[in-house]
């Protein structure tokens, strides 16, 4: 299945239009990594947790997204926009959304 952020694929047309599809994923992180994290922000650098967390939160979320544009007969997703928000402390929502297509 064709994944775009655009809103046209080159080479493709577009011959239906299926509808909005998302994907939504409710992640929690849990009070080591919120340490280890703490402990990077006040030394400095990057927190490799975190970003494995958002990495995986964005990949659940596009396969959901990947998994109800299949269902309504979609080869092909475009627009795709992903969001990332922070619920609570320690809890992160990840949203993929787009229009599913259906394309030749």
């Amino acid at each position: 299945m064709l994944i775009s952020t655009t809103n046209t694929l080159q080479g493709k047309e577009v011959v239906e239009y299926l509808g909005i599809v998302s994907g939504e994923v409710i992640m929690g992180a849990n009070v080591v990594r919120d340490f280890l994290a703490g402990i990077t922000d006040i030394i400095g650098g990057r927190s490799g947790a975190y970003e494995n967390k958002l990495a995986e939160g964005r990949e659940l979320a596009i396969q959901e997204m990947k998994e109800k544009a299949r269902a309504l007969g979609a080869n092909a997703v475009i627009g795709v926009d992903l969001d990332f928000e922070t619920l609570r402390e320690g809890m992160m929502m990840v949203i993929a959304t787009g229009t599913a297509v259906r394309v030749k």
